[in-house]
C-alpha cells in the first residue's frame, strides 16, 4: 500500500484481511513519502513491513525507488490510499490494471487535492467516492466502483469527509477482496466485474 496520512482506509483493509477468511489479499508492505504519516504506525502495530521512500522532486525516480521495493516484497498489486504523489509510467507498466486509488468525489469532479472543500465550493447536493484504476493522468482511469454521498446544508469540509470516509471503509475492502480474487476485468476503458 501507498500511503501519505493517518491510515483510515489502510486500517480498514487490515481489519477486513484478519476478518475475512475470504478477503484474499495481503498487504506485504506499506510505504508512505512522508515519515511522520499515521498509516506507518498503524502498519507496525499489525506487523506488516513500513518503509519510506522521500520524495527528492523527481517523479521518475521516485516512481523507480517505489517499484524496486514493491518488487523486493514481491507485491502483486499497488494499492493508493491517501497517498499524494503521482506515479510515472514505470508502475503503471508494472503493474497494469492493478494499481488502484481512491478519492473523495465522484470522478471526474473535483480531482486533485482538496476534492471534499471543492464540492462544497461548488456548491453541490451530492459528492461520494470513487475508487478507480490508477493511469499517468491525477484521479483518472477506468472507474472501480463509486458512492454517492448527499451534502447538508450544514456541512463543512470535516463533517462531509467523515461521512465520505464511512462509504472509503465499507467500500475499498469491498474493490481490493474483488482484485485479489481476479473479478475486475477492464474492456475498452469500462471495468466489468465477474
Amino acid at each position: 500500500m501507498l500511503v501519505s496520512g493517518s491510515g483510515s482506509n489502510l486500517q480498514a483493509l487490515i481489519d477486513a484481511a484478519r476478518d475475512d477468511p475470504e478477503f484474499g489479499a495481503e498487504i506485504v508492505v506499506v510505504i508512505s513519502d512522508r515519515s511522520e504519516a499515521g498509516a506507518l504506525a498503524r502498519a507496525r502495530s499489525a506487523g506488516i513491513a513500513a518503509q519510506v521512500v522521500d520524495y527528492t522532486g523527481d517523479r521518475t525516480e521516485f516512481t523507480r525507488r517505489i517499484c524496486e521495493t514493491t518488487a523486493g516484497y514481491q507485491a502483486e498489486a499497488l494499492v493508493l490510499a491517501g497517498f499524494m504523489r503521482i506515479l510515472s509510467a514505470e508502475a503503471i507498466a508494472m503493474y497494469p490494471n492493478r494499481i488502484v486509488n481512491i478519492h473523495p468525489s465522484l470522478l471526474p469532479a473535483f480531482p486533485g487535492a482538496r476534492a471534499v472543500q471543492q464540492a462544497l465550493d461548488a456548491g453541490v447536493e451530492v459528492s461520494g467516492v470513487t475508487v478507480h484504476f490508477v493511469d499517468e493522468q491525477v484521479d483518472h482511469g477506468p472507474v472501480i466502483a463509486q458512492r454517492s454521498v448527499m451534502v447538508h446544508v450544514d456541512d463543512d469540509e470535516v463533517s462531509l469527509h467523515a461521512r465520505i470516509q464511512a462509504e472509503e471503509h465499507e467500500l475499498y475492502p469491498r474493490v481490493v477482496k474483488a482484485l485479489a480474487a481476479g473479478r475486475l476485468q477492464v474492456q475498452d476503458g469500462e471495468v466489468i466485474w465477474s
